[in-house]
């Protein structure tokens, strides 16, 4: 089917009071972290509790508050209480992944799948927020036993049999960011696709970027790669960011690009400020939100930086609005603002803002 591309901060009152994230173990078990959140009142910020492993315990709160460094914002009001059982084996460090999520999710940080979530992986890093360990998961050779729908997350690179497993090098990626000690800089952002049905959702577009080498000199649109699109696609992609880099003025000539898609099967131009918004980022020209950068809109010009309108606005805004989470900004196009009564925008702003997210309709890049 044809889809068309129509439509963190801590925030206690949109987080639930508990969270769970599990871990699948090489050895074929499941270990389960559970999360819970209450008033801190003069307590630790983090509290870990693992029965008859005092050790565990102490290095999972010292995980947790490593890791809470790659962090935008951090909320000390409250306290959050973590327990893992049963207890892993000597030296096993996969639970590591598994209780900062639980740990992000219990405070709103960051919104986990409605089927739930099983996460592998550790860091010799966690302030920085590498993550390494997905490639033992897969030398297991065991199909992990986790619940139909409940999302795997797997930390550093690694081939597995699951196709649907997330792997993520960087921790900042669950938002779309980008590892600011990368080479290689990549970083998404998301567009709503609208085709009318149950398969509305928020696709991904994702922009790397690496530096090019002084002998690579070549045309623009020649660096700038999207696998998975038709010729017309790929044209489009190249045309787009070539324009768009024109306008920051001395972003020609320097990148070689890789473009990727979440859904390549859609029709449209309303990706392009996602597009436009995820290469600003890799390439460090945009300030990185909390959450993620949810965006619609295309334009005619991009070498002048212009935004233009897109069809299909009622229907994209309830698609944003119903998927939105906390931390996350929305770039609309300005027109919209204009074609919308102002009781209407203020709800539309309100009601985003109470779920943790921010609204701005732009006529521009590079004054947001």
């Amino acid at each position: 089917m044809t889809m068309s591309a129509t439509l963190s901060t801590p925030i206690p009152n949109a987080a639930a009071c508990s969270a769970e994230c599990f871990c699948p173990l090489p050895d074929g078990r499941l270990l389960r972290i559970i999360a819970t959140r209450r008033p801190r009142a003069n307590r630790a910020e983090v509290k870990c509790v693992v029965a008859g492993a005092p050790l565990l315990s102490e290095r999972m709160q010292e995980v947790v508050r490593l890791a809470r460094h790659t962090e935008a914002l951090f909320d000390s009001r409250e306290q959050v209480v973590l327990s893992l059982e049963p207890a892993p084996p000597p030296g096993e460090r996969g639970w590591e992944l598994a209780a900062v999520l639980a740990d992000r999710m219990v405070r709103g940080v960051w919104q986990a799948p409605a089927g739930g979530v099983a996460a592998y992986g550790w860091s010799d890093a966690w302030h920085l927020g590498r993550l390494d360990g997905g490639q033992r998961l897969a030398n297991a050779g065991r199909q992990p036993k986790i619940q139909d729908g409940c999302q795997l997350v797997l930390g550093g690179s690694a081939d597995v049999m699951d196709s649907t497993a997330l792997q993520f090098s960087h921790i900042g990626a669950l938002h779309g960011h980008a590892d600011p000690a990368g080479a290689l800089s990549s970083a998404r952002a998301w567009f709503p696709l609208h085709s009318g049905g149950i398969n509305d959702s928020l696709a991904w577009v994702e922009v790397c970027v690496r530096p090019l080498q002084a002998e690579e000199a070549c045309e623009e649109e020649d660096t700038i790669a999207a696998p998975g699109l038709d010729l017309t696609a790929q044209q489009a992609v190249r045309q787009a960011l070539g324009g768009a880099r024109h306008f920051d003025g001395r972003a020609l000539g320097r990148w070689r690009t890789v473009v990727r898609f979440s859904q390549t099967r859609f029709q449209g131009s309303s990706y392009q400020l996602a597009l436009v918004m995820a290469d600003r980022l890799a390439r460090g020209r945009e300030f990185v939100p909390r959450g993620r950068l949810i965006a619609s809109g295309c334009s005619a010009a991009w070498h002048a930086g212009r935004v233009d309108t897109v069809e299909g606005r009622e229907a994209k805004m309830e698609l944003i609005l119903r998927q939105a989470a906390p931390g996350d900004r929305v770039l609309l196009p300005h027109a919209w603002r204009q074609e919308l009564e102002g009781a209407a925008y203020a709800e539309l702003a309100g009601a985003l803002k109470a779920k943790g997210a921010s609204l701005a309709c732009i006529e521009r890049i590079g004054l947001i």
